[in-house]
């Protein structure tokens, strides 16, 4: 199989030096740095995956994102979207609050069943389901049951 050659500018290889010579960065970068001066060297792909314990993929995955995007695409993670928060902080406040206060009249504790209806009647809550309740409180370690 036939390596695409590689080339680095000075910046790039002053940048990349610098990676790989302080322990300021994560280890995904460091090994992205490695790869890349290798590869800037001429060393064989196998001969890198063999030193640097990495795939034939990690490899590609680099020298094109560097073709791409340039040194620091090729080094940093890009930020991920994820799924936006449902619920924020002062939602979750007030849950965990109201499961901390006294239970409903006729009922010896608040159980997630309880919690949900209560968060329901308040305007700025919402419909919540118990499972989100259950999760919320799990997160905040609260055990609402105990005395």
């Amino acid at each position: 199989m036939r390596q695409t050659e590689l080339h680095l500018t000075d910046e790039d290889h002053e940048l990349i030096e610098s990676y790989r010579a302080k322990g300021l960065h994560h280890a995904r970068e460091v090994n992205r740095a490695h790869i890349l001066s290798a590869l800037d060297r001429g060393i064989p792909e196998t001969q890198i995956m063999g030193v640097l314990g990495v795939g034939r993929t990690a490899i590609w995955r680099t020298r094109s994102a560097y073709l791409e995007g340039g040194v620091n695409y090729a080094l940093c993670d890009v930020a991920r979207s994820g799924k936006p928060r449902e619920y924020d902080t002062n939602v979750e406040a007030k849950i965990t609050a109201l499961a901390c206060s006294e239970p409903p009249e006729g009922a010896k504790r608040w159980t997630l069943e309880l919690l949900g209806q209560a968060a329901q009647k308040q305007e700025d809550i919402g419909s919540i389901s118990r499972e989100t309740i259950r999760r919320l409180l799990k997160k905040t370690a609260s055990n609402h049951g105990a005395k």
